[in-house]
């Protein structure tokens, strides 16, 4: 059965993959626009705010990461209702197919597509200045925690693309998730907010994963940022895989 499902899995996640390759522009539109916002807050912005000593353009690295994450999860929600409006779902339901194989590979798909926008993000924040000197392990830290992240977003992704009526109700959850890190410490330091807002920056999920990724990057201790960062992905992650499996059952029952 754990054969079946992982076979059928990659079989769905090819598809997917292959439809993207046939659209590029997906990835391409991802990408942009965090690039837009990164090269805004870099050249125009940047020389106004003060967060401290090093280059902006490495303090704005995470929070940029971050966006690209849930401008492109919003694309899973459209896909996976682009196969229910079209009866794609239904006509892979009716196949000798794994029933979790038929989200597992549009998550899958979303993963890979995320990973391609951080990279072309990160390289181009490289071309402006970024520098690091972290190593391989802290790296690899902080791809866990994006693909982490990752994964919560695009489990929650699913919810509405299973249910919404309409492509713009697909998409428009999306919307909160990326303004999210506009009130947190992605921009500029939350010492600066009044008090009422800073509360809440410095206490919703974006700061802690911001954070850790850029000690993370500076090679600075991480301290309890990096297990409150694995707390709030690794929550969201559950309770987002749990709905969504609840509201896939009801869907195909």
């Amino acid at each position: 059965m754990r054969t079946d499902v992982a076979s059928n899995t990659i079989a769905l996640l090819g598809r997917s993959l292959r439809h993207i390759l046939r659209s590029p522009d997906t990835i391409i539109t991802t990408a942009l626009t965090p690039i837009a916002m990164l090269s805004l807050f870099v050249y125009v912005l940047g020389g106004a705010i003060r967060t401290g000593s090093g280059r902006y353009v490495d303090y704005l690295l995470p929070g940029i990461l971050l966006i690209t994450i849930a401008s492109g999860i919003a694309y899973t929600a459209l896909r996976l209702f682009t196969d229910v409006s079209t009866g794609i779902f239904e006509r892979l339901q009716s196949m000798p197919i794994a029933r979790s194989a038929l989200l597992w590979g549009h998550v899958l798909t979303s993963l890979v597509a995320n990973l391609i926008s951080l990279v072309l993000v990160v390289l181009v924040a490289l071309l402006m200045g970024f520098r690091s000197g972290a190593g391989l392990l802290a790296w690899l830290a902080v791809l866990g925690i994006l693909v982490l992240f990752t994964l919560a977003l695009t489990w929650l992704a699913v919810i509405p693309g299973l249910t919404a009526k309409s492509v713009d109700g697909a998409g428009a959850f999306s919307y909160p998730l990326v303004f999210l890190p506009f009130i947190s410490s992605a921009f500029v330091p939350t010492s600066g907010m009044p008090g009422p807002v800073r509360w809440f920056a410095e206490h919703q999920p974006v700061t802690s994963i911001v954070n850790t990724i850029r000690d993370l990057y500076a090679e600075q201790p991480v301290g309890n940022n990096g297990w409150i960062a694995i707390a709030w992905c690794a929550g969201t992650l559950l309770v987002a895989y749990t709905l969504a499996m609840h509201t896939y059952h009801r869907k195909i029952s």
